[in-house]
């Protein structure tokens, strides 16, 4: 299940995320002018010629500033370094060789992982050369010219690297269950991640806005693999200004989109707040499966009554997903964190479970014998001539009826209702399509004239 991991890397604002995008022929990893962007470890799968490997992103490594979140950075680094089967020492080429980039090859020496010499921001071949000739000082071997922006010198940087690679073995893949926790900033996201996973994979602080990229990890439990995907608090569209925080929160949305379940913090000493309800109709919109987590709940004084009254408090908010599992924790202490993974992988199973036609019916059936479709004021009664599960991922019932104008909302909403007490479907949504005699006409014609054609 493991790859071999190659370490990126360097100071801050030498071009690290945008050799991992490289690398990894994606952009997964957020790169901005401003120094600082990249603050915890995040990972990106890429291969070259037959081996595959993950490579991590790191934070810009200073050793002479201990102010707001370095250490922490500083530890992150350290960490993907000892996990590395190799490192590449991204260094800018058009800077020259800078104090800060000997202090981190004296460290880098001192170390047992192999190292390469990346000479970032070399956009010439013929400069190239000469610009990287002076990092043969820093004492790690052949500096190697490249420019990440353009794809220069990377192909050799490739061939070198793959050198301390082992073979990728070839076997089968274990499905895994993409998982990604969102929630506004400071619920507590970082904190639950780290719990869930049992590692200080993310940098934890009161700051707002601290995780700024969406960072995935691997982990395995009783046989299921879970991709863990960590994400930017999300704050209202108003108050975010373009930069930094407009990517971070466009990589969480991106999150939601590639996911399987989402995990929806909420923090229990807030309760739920009018942007943790936009952020639950944006997961049902993308059409996801959810579990809802109550971070925090080790903070809340409490009786024997108190989870049923914030039960209660929250199905009134969220009534729109009252089909959701909910579960009070604590990321701090632990508390109930255990079981989250549990109720994911049933969500997701009922995510992309398929239900036969002739159940789907005999729902629809009892259904309309408990409760007959409405009449309209002109004496019209709505039709179901049968229903069918069309597709999963989310489970998506067509309807096919005699005119869909009436049914009205009450009723469609008693069917869903109807639909989810016999058959299930916790944790996900339900799309019903509703489809009337003058569409089926039409697609009828349609296929019609493909078939004529």
């Amino acid at each position: 299940m493991s790859l071999p991991i190659v370490a990126i890397i360097g100071r801050p604002n030498v071009g690290k995320s945008t050799l991992v995008n490289r690398l990894a022929k994606d952009k997964h990893a957020i790169v901005h002018d401003q120094p600082g962007i990249t603050r915890d470890r995040t990972y990106q799968n890429a291969f070259w010629q037959d081996r595959d490997f993950t490579v991590v992103d790191t934070g810009g490594l200073i050793f002479s500033d201990d102010s707001e979140l370095i250490p922490q950075i500083r530890e992150q680094t350290m960490l993907a370094l000892n996990e590395a089967t190799v490192a590449i020492f991204v260094v800018n080429g058009q800077e020259g060789v800078t104090p800060g980039d000997l202090e981190i090859a004296t460290w880098l020496r001192q170390q047992s992982v192999p190292v390469l010499v990346a000479v970032n921001k070399c956009e010439s071949e013929t400069t190239g050369i000469v610009q990287a000739a002076e990092f043969w000082k820093l004492g790690l071997g052949e500096p190697i010219p490249i420019s990440a922006i353009h794809g220069n010198g990377t192909g050799e940087l490739l061939d070198e690297l793959i050198a301390y690679l082992p073979p990728t073995s070839v076997g089968e893949e274990t499905p895994e269950i993409k998982i990604a926790i969102v929630g506004r900033p400071n619920v507590g996201k970082s904190s639950l991640f780290n719990s869930i996973t049992g590692e200080n994979r993310c940098i934890v602080s009161p700051i707002s806005g601290t995780t700024r990229d969406a960072i995935d990890t691997v982990i395995e439990k009783d046989g299921q693999v879970y991709r863990l995907i960590d994400t930017a608090g999300i704050r209202k569209k108003k108050n975010v200004e373009y930069g930094a925080e407009f990517f971070s929160i466009n990589r969480s949305f991106r999150a939601i989109r590639r996911s399987d379940v989402v995990l929806l913090v909420l923090d229990a000493l807030d309760e739920v707040t009018d942007q943790d309800l936009k952020l639950a109709g944006r997961i049902i919109e993308e059409g996801k499966a959810v579990v809802l987590i109550i971070n925090k709940w080790d903070a809340i004084d409490k009786d024997s009554y108190t989870i049923y009254q914030y039960k209660e408090l929250i199905n009134s908010r969220l009534y729109y997903m009252d089909w959701a599992e909910m579960i009070f924790v604590s990321a701090k202490t632990g508390q109930r964190v255990s079981k989250i993974l549990d109720l994911a992988q049933v969500a997701a199973q009922e995510h992309k479970r398929r239900v036969s036609t002739a159940v789907i019916n005999e729902v629809i059936q009892e259904a309309i014998a408990r409760q007959s479709p409405p009449t309209t004021r002109q004496g019209k009664q709505g039709k179901i001539y049968y229903g069918t599960q069309v597709s999963s991922g989310p489970p998506t019932i067509a309807l096919f009826v005699n005119d869909p104008q009436r049914f009205s909302e009450n009723y469609r909403r008693y069917l869903e209702h109807q639909f989810r007490q016999q058959l299930g479907f916790t944790g996900t949504p339900i799309r019903l399509l509703w489809k009337g005699k003058k569409v089926r006409q039409a697609e009828k014609e349609s296929a019609n004239r493909a078939t004529k054609v």
